[in-house]
Order: structure tokens, then C-alpha cells, then sequence
């Protein structure tokens, strides 16, 4: 047994020695090329823990690029849900107007707090104009897409109406009418301000100047 144990420790070496050449051999890697291998063997890594972390980041930088690309308004750094010319055109036709849902926060807060008020006037007053604020923006929500199917068509006769988005023969981004009344509706019922993209347009239609940046005091 002894004999047999010496042997076996004999062949350990040996494999050693046959294995790759010390020393160099090679060139040395560059900075770049060692961090590309260091992503790349830490995207195919086995260690679940890491693997999580590195998911997180990528999904981390993806949310902060969209924010940055919602806020510029870029039309290359937006989200897919806001690309294209359709929604573009989406978001400039609801901005560009009035609407009840933009009343509908101020309102419900405005209720919520005289609703502490215990004066049957009061509460009769704030039940009425609920009402009148709920049916408002139900009636206009189905007016403005009323408008938009009628009008979508019109200014992008081209698109598919069951399409979002897809790609054509060669490979090129073609964007559809599917989704784009839910998409006006939900921009409708947010606060002007807080719109995101932000309006291009004022109330009245007419174009958004920009603010000229002050000069720096010398």
C-alpha cells in the first residue's frame, strides 16, 4: 500500500511538467483587453450572487439612462415606450390641449382635505364637484380617443394598428397605432409639470421656447 501511495505522488510532478510552459510566452495584456476578459468572465461566471449583482447593475444603468433620455427628451435616448413619430405626435396633441385630468389630483386632494370639515354644506359641495370631476374626465378620456383614432390614421396612413413596434424587410424600426389612445389617456390625467417627456407645446398649441441659460456674472 505504502509502495503504491509513493508512486502516485511521484506522477504528481510529471503532470506538472507537461502542462503549459512557465514564463511569459506571450505578450503582456493590455488595460482594456483585461478589463473586456474581466466582463466577460464575470457575465459567464457560475456564482449566483455575482451574477445577480451584475444583473442588477446593467438593469440599474438602464433605468438611469432612460430617466436621463426621458428628462433631455432625446428622441434617441428614450424609452421604447415613448419612441417614434406616433407618440411624438401623441404627446404634442395632448399637450397641446386642456384636459379634466389635469384638475384631477389638485381636486382630489382638495377633497380629501375638507373632507375633515364636518359641515353638511361643505360636504354636499365637495360630493357635487367630485362627481362633475370624475364625469369630466371620463368624458373627455373618451373624446380624446375618439380623436386620436380618427386622426392617427390619417397622419400615418402607413401603420399597422395592431402594431407598437416592429422592424421591416431590412431591418429598420417601424412603429405602429397599437397602444398610442392608452398611451394619450394616461398622459392626460398626469400634472402638466410633471410630464415626462416634457411638453414641446403650450396649452394653447403654440411651440415651447426654451429658457436661454443666464450669463455668468464676470
Amino acid at each position: 500500500m505504502f509502495r503504491r501511495k509513493s508512486t502516485d505522488d511521484a506522477a504528481v510532478p510529471t503532470s506538472e511538467t507537461d502542462s503549459s510552459p512557465q514564463g511569459k510566452g506571450r505578450p503582456t495584456p493590455t488595460r482594456k483587453e483585461a478589463e473586456a476578459a474581466r466582463k466577460a468572465a464575470l457575465a459567464g461566471t457560475t456564482d449566483p450572487k455575482a451574477a445577480k449583482k451584475a444583473e442588477r447593475d446593467v438593469a440599474r444603468q438602464a433605468r438611469y439612462e432612460a430617466q436621463q433620455g426621458l428628462r433631455s427628451g432625446d428622441p434617441k435616448k428614450l424609452p421604447a415606450r415613448d419612441q417614434g413619430p406616433v407618440k411624438a405626435r401623441v404627446r404634442d396633441l395632448v399637450d397641446g390641449r386642456i384636459s379634466m385630468g389635469e384638475i384631477f389630483i389638485p381636486v382630489a386632494v382638495l377633497v380629501l382635505v375638507l373632507g375633515f370639515v364636518r359641515v353638511q354644506v361643505v360636504q354636499v359641495v365637495l360630493l357635487w364637484v367630485w362627481l362633475f370631476v370624475l364625469l369630466g374626465v371620463l368624458v373627455d378620456s373618451l373624446f380624446l380617443a375618439w380623436r386620436l383614432r380618427r386622426l392617427l390614421p390619417q397622419v400615418f396612413p402607413d401603420a399597422d394598428p395592431k402594431l407598437t413596434i416592429g422592424h421591416d424587410a431590412r431591418g429598420g424600426i417601424v412603429y405602429g397605432l397599437k397602444g398610442a389612445t392608452l398611451y394619450a389617456v394616461v398622459r392626460s390625467l398626469q400634472i402638466r409639470f410633471l410630464r415626462l417627456p416634457k411638453p414641446r407645446v403650450r396649452w394653447n398649441g403654440q411651440p415651447v421656447v426654451p429658457k436661454t441659460p443666464k450669463a455668468a456674472k464676470g
